[in-house]
C-alpha cells in the first residue's frame, strides 16, 4: 500500500525533468506553448486625457490603464506572441488628429512626424481617446519585427493576432472609422507581404499543402516543426461575422491569403482559434484535435489588481498555445506583484497536454 500511495508522487516529481528534455526544435508548431502580450503596441493616454475618462466612464478607464514597451523589446524579452490592432485608412488623415486633444488641451503632442497623414493601416486601440501607440502605422510595425528578425533569424516563430478595428466612440463629434471590405482586407495581405515579405511568412497554403481542406491539414497533423518555423511570423485574424466571411469570400481554405482567421471547428478555414476564457471554453479537447488556440491570461486590468492567476494557470493547463497577458511586467499604474510567465521566467516552453 506504501509503495502504491508513493509511486503518483515519484511521477510527479519526474515528470518536470522529462520536459526539460524535450528538443523544442523537433516539436510541431502546435505543441508549444507560448506566452505573448495583448495590445501590443500601446502606449499610455496621456494623463490629463485619462482623468476626463476617468470622470466620464471610470470602469473603462480602469480598463485602458496599461501600457507595453517597443514591440523588438517584447521580442527580446522572449515573448512569441504580440497583437496589432488596425484601422483601415486607405486616403490617410482619418485618424491624423484624435478629437481627444480637442477635448482636453495641454497634453503631450502627437505624430510630430505626421505619419498619420500617409495613407495606409494605423495601429491604435480606440480612436480619439487610446490612440497612442509605439509604432503608428501598420508599415511602422512590419519594418520593425522584419528589422528585428533579420537580426535574430534563429528566434521565433512569433504568432501575431489582429483585430480589424472599424468601430468608433458613440459620441458627436467623434472619428468615423473607415469600414473594412474584401477590398480592404485585399490591402492587408498586400501590405504584409510587402513590408514584410514572404519568406518571413507561415501562411494557410503552407499548411494545407496537398490537402482537400486546410481544417484536414491541421486534423492531420501538417503543422511544421520549431525549427522549421524559426524566423516566421503566423498571423491571425481575430474577427468573426462580416468581416471574417469578408476576408474568406472567394478564398476557400483561405487559399491565396496571408492571414489564418477565428474560424468555427468544423469549416474548410479552421487552423488557429480564439478562446478568451480559459475557464469556460472547451479548450483542450480542440488543442488534442490538432487546432491552435489562443486564450487570455487576464483582462480588463482586473487579474493584476488583486494579483490572481486563477486565470493564468487555467490556460496553462488547458493546452492552449497562445496565452496572452498585459502582465509579462508589473503594473507602473498601480501597486500589484502580478507577472506572467512560464517556470524560471520563460514564455515558451513544451506544451504538456500535447507531450504524452
Amino acid at each position: 500500500m506504501k509503495f502504491r500511495v508513493f509511486m503518483p508522487f515519484l511521477l510527479i516529481l519526474l515528470l518536470p525533468a522529462c520536459r526539460t528534455g524535450v528538443n523544442m526544435d523537433d516539436l510541431p508548431l502546435n505543441h508549444i506553448q507560448v506566452i505573448g502580450s495583448h495590445n501590443s503596441y500601446k502606449r499610455a493616454i496621456d494623463p490629463l486625457l485619462f482623468r476626463e475618462i476617468v470622470k466620464a466612464d471610470s470602469a473603462r478607464a480602469r480598463g485602458l490603464a496599461y501600457s507595453h514597451i517597443d514591440l523588438s523589446k517584447q521580442l527580446d524579452l522572449g515573448l512569441r506572441n504580440l497583437e496589432i490592432d488596425i484601422c483601415a485608412d486607405s486616403l490617410g488623415g482619418r485618424y491624423a488628429h484624435p478629437r481627444g486633444l480637442d477635448w482636453v488641451k495641454g497634453q503631450q503632442p502627437f505624430d510630430t512626424a505626421h505619419q498619420m497623414e500617409q495613407p495606409g493601416f494605423k495601429v491604435l486601440h480606440v480612436p480619439d481617446i487610446d490612440f497612442r501607440s509605439n509604432c503608428v502605422t501598420l508599415r511602422n510595425c512590419l519594418h520593425e519585427l522584419k528589422g528585428w528578425s533579420d537580426a535574430h533569424r534563429d528566434q521565433g516563430p512569433v504568432f501575431i493576432t489582429m483585430n480589424a478595428k472599424d468601430d468608433g466612440l458613440d459620441k458627436p463629434g467623434s472619428t468615423v472609422p473607415e469600414q473594412f471590405n474584401e477590398r480592404v482586407f485585399d490591402k492587408l495581405d498586400s501590405t504584409l507581404l510587402k513590408d514584410l515579405g514572404r519568406e518571413k511568412l507561415i501562411i494557410p497554403d503552407d499548411i494545407r499543402g496537398s490537402a482537400e481542406t486546410l481544417e484536414t491539414a491541421v486534423l492531420n497533423g501538417h503543422w511544421p516543426t520549431v525549427k522549421a518555423s524559426r524566423g516566421k511570423f503566423i498571423f491571425i485574424l481575430d474577427e468573426t461575422g462580416d468581416k471574417r466571411t469578408s476576408y474568406s469570400k472567394g478564398h476557400p481554405s483561405l487559399k491565396g491569403r496571408v492571414l489564418f482567421t477565428n474560424a468555427d471547428p468544423g469549416t474548410p478555414e479552421a487552423a488557429i482559434l480564439i478562446r478568451n476564457d480559459p475557464q469556460k471554453d472547451s479548450i483542450r479537447a480542440l488543442v488534442k484535435k490538432g487546432y491552435i488556440v489562443r486564450t487570455r491570461a487576464d483582462s480588463d486590468t482586473e487579474e493584476a489588481r488583486v494579483n490572481d492567476k486563477t486565470r493564468f494557470r487555467a490556460a496553462c493547463n488547458s493546452g492552449a498555445q497562445i496565452i496572452t497577458t498585459d502582465y509579462y511586467q508589473k503594473s507602473s499604474f498601480f501597486n500589484s506583484d502580478y507577472k506572467i510567465s512560464f517556470p524560471g521566467g520563460k514564455y515558451i516552453r513544451a506544451d504538456s497536454v500535447l507531450l504524452n
